[in-house]
């Protein structure tokens, strides 16, 4: 994704999202999006938030996959625009936060 592009859609909650699908949990194969780790994004002219957990507060992928969804902030954010992920524990992950495609990943 191009800057250009980030820029244009920036308040768009949803590119954001879109964007965070390029994050794979390696111990489960599956983006956090469809995983459902992501809980919630705010997005201002300063800064994007993300609200995220792990599925489970012991997950030894938990430092990488915050530090992958920096990765791929910092590339779709112009450098005016501040990243911010916070790792919350409540509500804790359960199988029915997942979205349809990750629930059809699983054969559920």
């Amino acid at each position: 994704m191009t800057t250009e592009l980030a820029k244009t859609s920036l308040t768009d909650v949803d590119f954001i999202r879109e964007a965070l699908r390029e994050v794979i949990d390696p111990e489960i194969g599956m983006n956090i999006v469809d995983l459902g780790l992501v809980y919630r994004i705010e997005v201002t002219d300063e800064y994007v938030r993300v609200e995220m957990t792990m599925t489970s507060p012991a997950c030894p992928m938990g430092e990488m996959i915050v530090d992958d969804v920096n990765a791929v902030l910092n590339e779709i954010l112009p450098n005016t625009v501040q990243s911010d992920v916070h790792l919350v524990w409540d509500p804790p992950w359960e199988q029915s936060m997942m979205s349809d495609a990750g629930n059809a990943y699983f054969g559920w």
